[in-house]
């Protein structure tokens, strides 16, 4: 799972409660330190075993570039409640809650999106269905289609597990040896126990099979006119990097390595990691500001 290394929030940064017409999702939302927001929103969506609070260490940075930013926790995920129906959290059921949360929060401005790992494969659906006009989308170590690997056989048997044995069990046999084996600190594991145990059961091993069984999308993503950005750490070990270079290149998309990072380059790598959204992000509106004035002249 995403560990963050620190949860004090930085100057700028608080708790929030979106609401939307279909329920309140939780998020933390980053505004300038200094000086005023003048540039064009963005929206972070986190992977399966993730929240916002993996986003922790990038907020500053990104909002400091005029921008108000946004990470959240989507439906059935940590602080965002949601319901046992199963259909709730398909990768399409997901996707429109970020086509929503887009919708109410960029005040008609368009959007800049990202979504790391399985986020990555919801916010994708947003993309493509067409509903909201984003300002640029970027995948973050995340695939074409389902994930492979290691982190495949993790998900399938978290999928069998929680039905049955449920979070308690997965938390104790599963994440928490992973958790101390990898030396975090008490504090760290005392969140990541309180995160896993408040998602939805439903919500997580449905996530987990959707995160197994996605389908590629990588044609109908290109038929959409957004700016994309493929990045990833040079040490993923969810996508392989081979897998997610060559999406890049069947998506025309920028592609961006981080040194040193594996499969979190917001918490591995977070200043290589939001210089680099940054300048995309930067480019990105400077591409549309003069698409739309050489339509005017």
């Amino acid at each position: 799972m995403s560990t963050p290394r620190f949860l004090d929030l930085p100057p700028g940064v608080a708790p929030q409660k979106l609401k939307t017409s279909q329920g309140t999702f939780a998020a933390l939302e980053a505004l300038p330190v200094s000086g005023v927001v003048e540039r064009w929103p963005a929206l972070l969506v986190p992977g399966l075993t993730g929240s916002k609070e993996d986003f922790i260490a990038v907020l500053q940075t990104l909002a400091q570039s005029g921008r108000r930013v946004l990470a959240i926790d989507l439906r059935g995920q940590y602080e965002t409640s949601g319901p046992d129906d199963p259909d709730a959290y398909t990768c399409a059921a997901l996707g429109a809650d970020v086509d929503l949360l887009a919708q109410t929060v960029a005040d008609g401005e368009p959007m800049h999106l990202v979504g790391h790992s399985f986020g990555g494969l919801v916010t994708r659906e947003a993309a493509i269905d067409g509903r909201t006009k984003f300002a640029s989308f970027t995948m973050m170590s995340s695939g074409p289609a389902g994930i492979v690997g290691r982190r495949a056989r993790h998900g399938k048997e978290i999928m069998k597990e929680i039905p049955v044995l449920g979070l308690e069990h997965v938390w104790a046999t599963r994440f928490e040896p992973e958790a101390l084996a990898n030396g975090v600190p008490d504090d760290i594991v005392a969140f990541l126990r309180k995160r896993l145990l408040a998602n939805s059961p439903t919500g997580l091993s449905c996530m987990a099979e959707q995160v197994l069984t996605a389908p590629d999308r990588t044609d109908e993503l290109c038929q959409i006119e957004v700016p994309t950005l493929v990045l990833y750490g040079e040490h993923d070990d969810g996508w392989p990097a081979e897998l997610q270079s060559e999406m890049a290149a069947r998506l025309g998309a920028e592609c961006m390595v981080v040194p040193g990072a594996v499969h979190s380059p917001a918490v591995e790598a977070p200043e290589t990691t939001a210089a680099a959204l940054v300048r995309f992000w930067n480019e990105a509106e400077r591409m549309h500001l003069d698409k739309r004035s050489n339509t005017m002249s």
